[in-house]
């Protein structure tokens, strides 16, 4: 179905109204023009008859004045008498001719008796015949316009108007006067054709005036239009060249492009916080370790987080929209940690699937909640990897054993420190008084020169770590801090040949933190991932919100952290780097301890670390 234009409805609507207004008025002009001359052609129809009735009277009182009379008093000598006396009289034949002159309308003039016997007619065929009583002139005036139109075009006929005399006080006969409908409708058709070529002209007029008035009114829209579809192209804000200009000051249009215009802020506010929402939404998801999937009522994936890519082998992306039976098909992992009814979820609230991977099999919990409101259900499907919450209560093990080290190692590095200083002293009193020609003894006292400058340099090293640290808190913007460390760490980025990209947005808020402290701990994080990168690589920094926390993510795309390490890597004096003390990272987790946060770690052999550091949020 071929569909209008708006102006091409509005041309046609308008000259539609016109049609049916003018049309209107034309019929009832019609129907009016035609009642009247129905009524006008009764009326001298009337006067014909009446005129004919006297002319009649004359005739038999001039007969009478000439001494005629009936040849008997029977109604047949009287029927005869008046008979003569009306083909005598010349007058009455005048009278009858002059009537079909008088009126176009009029078809016959005659004069019966009461049996109904033409006496007199203006139609020689029926004289001293019985004439049929035709339908009254009256009847036709008092129908419907449309059903007077139906008779005057329809089949001709003939209509009377008729005047009843007496003679003798004795009722005798009627003058009738007929009239034809094809006569009536010759007066009428002009009318009609005149009502007829109105109508047409004011279609026709009213069609060109409605083409020009809806093109000039409807021309703005066309600029309306353009603004619409600069909105939906996410132009929300037009260039000054751009807005429309409409004179009038408050008409409607110019009201409506105001609005649109309200309307494009409007949305150019509501797609930033989309924008943004989605943004933050995208990096909380891409910040969990567990994997989400969540199933509408018709068991279909509208939300898969990017970890679910870890559990189910595949990018996230390739299983939005498909059911839940598709994702777990028969014959998958988890489909026997789920529990299906038909396409549907039931509620699972703790199982255990082992998943295959690349690095061997994954352990992996499963639990499915339905939530059930108002006529909707939806299932969240989450997994969690079990091995990584293992790693988490070993790091919770890592960091009592630290703190029980710190406590025994305090003491021991104290008694250690005297006896060193003690031996110092008495070694280089040795020194002085050993004989220069002994070279056997002067090789043994510069080993145990060495020895003791390691073990005192150990256990410095102690002091340093167990030594309490004054916290000064105080509200801090990370992302300042993390621009600092990666403006202090540019040089050192640069020899090792690493891009960074990073991810700071502002709407994070402060945190109450000893400023130097995280710094310090960020500092090694970021030396550490340059250091895993000796080739080259990509350092990520991401800032983002998680709930009531904030998180800094930094990742590289270095070799890894084999698998056998992972357990040890926070534990002090423990290092995979020639030369490595072994005490950043088990400084950089005291330190987030102290700040009653935490952190946490995955890596994949090959394909580099991201440490996750999470801070309270001062609010």
């Amino acid at each position: 179905m071929m569909r209008l234009r708006l102006r091409t409805k509005l041309t046609l609507s308008t000259a539609l109204l016109t049609l049916a207004v003018v049309a209107s008025l034309s019929a009832v002009y019609v129907a009016r023009l035609t009642s009247l001359v129905i009524r006008e052609a009764n009326d001298r129809a009337s006067f014909v008859t009446k005129q004919v009735f006297l002319q009649a009277q004359h005739a038999l009182s001039d007969a009478a004045a000439q001494g005629r009379r009936p040849d008997s008093d029977s109604p047949q000598g009287v029927h005869e008498y008046v008979l003569r006396a009306f083909d005598q009289n010349a007058g009455l034949a005048s009278v009858i001719d002059a009537a079909l002159g008088y009126s176009q309308t009029i078809y016959e003039v005659t004069i019966v008796d009461h049996d109904g016997v033409a006496l007199v007619s203006s139609d020689s065929s029926v004289l001293g015949r019985p004439v049929l009583r035709r339908t009254s002139l009256d009847n036709l005036a008092r129908i419907g316009f449309f059903h007077q139109i139906l008779v005057l075009y329809g089949p001709p006929r003939v209509y009377e108007v008729s005047f009843a005399f007496n003679l003798n006080r004795e009722p005798f006969g009627e003058v009738r006067v007929g009239l034809s409908s094809v006569l009536l409708r010759d007066e009428v058709s002009p009318a009609l054709r005149s009502a007829g070529l109105v109508v047409l002209g004011a279609l026709i007029v009213s069609t060109l005036l409605a083409g020009v008035v809806s093109g000039f009114m409807l021309a703005p829209l066309t600029t309306i239009s353009a603004q619409l579809d600069r909105i939906s192209a996410g132009q929300y804000d037009p260039s000054p060249g751009q807005v429309p200009v409409f004179e009038g000051g408050g008409d409607e249009l110019r009201q409506v492009s105001q609005k649109i215009s309200q309307v494009g802020q409007q949305l150019r506010g509501v797609h930033e916080i989309f924008t943004t929402m989605r943004e933050n939404l995208n990096q909380v998801m891409a910040g969990l370790e567990d994997g989400l999937l969540l199933f509408t009522s018709d068991s279909r994936a509208v939300m898969v987080s990017p970890a679910a890519q870890k559990f189910l082998g595949a990018p996230s992306d390739q299983f939005l929209g498909r059911c839940a039976p598709e994702i777990f098909p028969p014959g998958h992992p988890l489909r026997h940690a789920l529990q299906f009814d038909g396409d549907g979820l039931h509620p699972v609230a703790a199982a255990e699937a082992e998943v295959p991977t690349p690095e061997g099999p994954k352990r992996v919990g499963v639990s499915v909640q339905v939530i059930a409101e108002k006529g909707t259900r939806m299932a969240l499907v989450t997994l969690r990897d079990l091995d990584s919450l293992e790693r988490i209560d070993t790091q919770l093990q890592v960091a009592e054993r630290l703190s029980s080290i710190t406590r025994v190692t305090a003491g021991v590095a104290h008694e250690f420190k005297n006896p060193l200083n003690s031996m110092r002293l008495w070694l280089e009193t040795l020194k002085e008084a050993l004989p220069k020609n002994q070279e056997l003894p002067k090789q043994a006292l510069e080993v145990l020169d060495n020895e003791i400058d390691r073990l005192d340099s150990v256990v410095k090293r102690f002091l340093t770590f167990t030594r309490p640290v004054e916290v000064r808190l105080e509200e801090t913007q990370l992302a300042d801090i993390l621009k600092e460390v990666l403006n202090v760490a540019r040089p050192q980025l640069e020899r090792a040949r690493v891009q960074s990209a990073t991810l700071l947005p502002a709407d994070v808020p402060p945190v109450n933190v000893d400023r130097q402290l995280i710094k310090q701990a960020i500092q090694n994080l970021v030396s550490n991932a340059v250091e895993a990168m000796p080739n080259g690589g990509k350092l990520s920094v991401v800032l983002s919100r998680r709930g009531d926390m904030a998180e800094i993510a930094i990742g590289d795309t270095g070799a890894g952290i084999p698998a056998e390490h992972r357990a040890r890597i926070f534990q002090l004096f423990f290092t995979t780097r020639p030369g490595g003390s072994g005490i950043g990272l088990a400084d950089t987790f005291r330190f987030i301890q102290l700040h009653n946060g935490s952190i946490d770690f995955n890596s994949e052999v090959g394909r580099g670390t991201t440490f996750r550091i999470e801070l309270p949020l001062a609010l």
